[in-house]
């Protein structure tokens, strides 16, 4: 006789129960009162659904392409290449539905704008930013 559990709104934290629990046999029932699945770490997919999340009058524009090849997280995830949760997510068998990737750049919203975080050498040298907080390190033993 199986056990059967019931989850009610899952946080990350009780997807990750509740894998594991299914991949050793156990019935998992997922409620969410949300129309998207990961309550508050979720992704929106497609981008149409983002828009009217945040109540963004006009869609997206055509130049981003089919709204379903989006998903735009509401908490970006890193996680440690070797690490124990990359571990934990091959032995739920849940990278059946995920896809590893490098990350190729990372943006932070702020003031109305979107921002590019340096993320080479080249990129890092390059800001602005950089050239503004050099002096404070160079001055930093003159404290």
């Amino acid at each position: 006789q199986a056990e059967e559990y019931f989850e009610c709104c899952p946080l990350l934290q009780e997807c990750i129960l509740s894998g594991i629990m299914s991949v050793n046999g156990k019935k998992v029932l997922h409620m969410d009162r949300n129309p998207y699945y990961g309550g508050e770490s979720s992704s929106i997919t497609p981008l149409e659904e983002l828009y009217k999340r945040f109540q963004l009058l006009e869609g997206p524009p055509e130049a981003m392409g089919r709204g379903r090849d989006w998903n735009v997280d509401l908490i970006p995830k890193f996680l440690m290449a070797n690490g124990q949760l990359v571990k934990m997510l091959l032995y739920t068998e849940v990278t059946r539905y995920l896809d590893f990737k490098v990350v190729e750049g990372s943006f932070v919203y702020k003031g109305g704008k979107i921002y590019k975080v340096p993320s080479t050498e080249t990129e890092a040298l390059a800001s602005s930013d950089l050239l503004t907080g050099a002096p404070l390190c160079w001055s930093w033993e003159d404290l």
